[in-house]
């Protein structure tokens, strides 16, 4: 084989494979990023909560309690229902199908029956039990096979019976498939990823904090970042915590210290608006504006933001901040990440914000002309 058809074949495969990750994130993040502001609405509710009972304001043997607890928990509990919906809209299968196969699965009966000790069988097959309230892999896998089971059966009906029986065709073939197939498949799948990630952070938590500190500004850049939100849900579903999260939380600061630097700093009366406004939003746990408004446009800024937040994140990582729910890391919802390692992650993103601050400050950026910047 020659030099180019060598080269050829190389362009080929590295195309096919950037095609399936870019694929990939796309499914990741279009199934999660509707959830995102209820998800971390309902973060803060259980930080809070956690908060009102640490400091004794609330007993956990109250009925204030198992409301306020209920209210905070009912999304992450029923997050195959929020899932179904979304993945119905990514895989174009009927959304009140999909609902309705997350619902059965979730469903009192089910889940009690499969928290037993009893040997389950099911059309004669034995089944090995899964716990399908707050997972995350099953519903999705269902949902994908949904599609291929809505066209075939649509293709071989007669249009007039098309109507109930699609939904009741899919419904009896995707439960058992989950129950027997999918849902042992994706709970093993999830604590394989729970247990792998572990084995990582076990290695050497402040080289892992240092590592995604400092990438995952970076990762947000081309949408990689989705790909640790199924891991920190499930993190979360398995262990009753995350890390991931409290490893992040350093680099959203490092974007807002170095947006208020470059709000500081600028000449530009324009950028000096956007900046400043971007830095509050980081603040606040949303860094695309900071990201792409100011310090990715100037370069030297999101160096210094990806220096910073490798740096905060070893400190979290080495202090074991961690998550208790899911919510992306910002001042209203630290809640979120009370307990153990909370000093330490408060450290985190202090030592995040001030260092890209610093260096943002004392180093100079080009600045932007009027004319040539952003144009709102």
């Amino acid at each position: 084989m020659s030099f180019t058809e060598r080269k050829r074949n190389n362009n080929f495969f590295d195309k096919g494979v950037t095609d399936i990750i870019n694929k990939l994130i796309d499914v990741i993040s279009g199934l999660f990023l509707p959830l995102v502001n209820v998800m971390s609405a309902s973060g803060i509710l259980k930080g809070i909560l956690a908060i009102l009972v640490a400091s004794t304001v609330i007993s956990e043997t109250s009925s204030t309690y198992v409301i306020l607890h209920s209210i905070s928990d009912s999304f992450f509990y029923f997050l195959p229902i929020f899932l179904a919906y979304t993945a119905s809209k990514k895989f174009n299968t009927d959304s009140f199908t999909s609902i309705l196969i997350a619902m059965i699965l979730v469903h009192p009966s089910i889940t009690q029956l499969f928290q037993s000790d009893k040997i389950i069988d099911f059309i004669g097959v034995e089944v090995i039990p899964a716990i399908y309230s707050s997972s995350v892999i099953p519903i999705i896998l269902a949902i994908g096979i949904l599609h291929f089971v809505e066209k075939f059966i649509s293709k071989i009906l007669p249009e007039v019976i098309k109507g109930f029986c699609i939904p009741l065709c899919s419904i009896l073939i995707i439960i058992p498939l989950t129950i027997l197939v999918f849902g042992p498949i994706g709970i093993k799948i999830g604590d394989f990823l729970a247990d792998l990630y572990s084995i990582a952070y076990n290695f050497s938590p402040t080289i892992a904090g240092f590592f995604i500190g400092s990438l995952i500004q970076v990762m947000v850049i081309f949408g990689f970042h989705w790909s640790l939100v199924p891991l920190a849900i499930n993190n979360i579903a398995v262990n009753g915590y995350d890390t991931i999260l409290a490893l992040m939380g350093a680099a959203a600061f490092a974007q807002a210290g170095a947006a208020l630097a470059v709000c500081i700093k600028t000449k530009n009366k324009k950028l000096k608006t956007i900046s400043l406004s971007a830095a509050i939003s980081a603040l606040f746990g949303i860094t695309e504006p900071a990201l792409f408004g100011v310090n990715l446009p100037l370069k030297k800024p999101l160096i210094f933001v990806c220096i910073a937040g490798g740096v905060g994140g070893a400190i979290a990582g080495a202090t074991g901040a961690a998550a208790t729910s899911f919510a992306f890391p910002g001042l209203a919802t630290l809640p979120v990440y009370l307990g153990e390692g909370f000093s330490g992650f408060l450290v985190s993103c202090i030592v995040g914000f001030l260092l890209s601050f610093l260096l943002t400050f004392i180093f100079k950026f080009v600045d932007k002309k009027e004319e040539l910047y952003i144009k709102n």
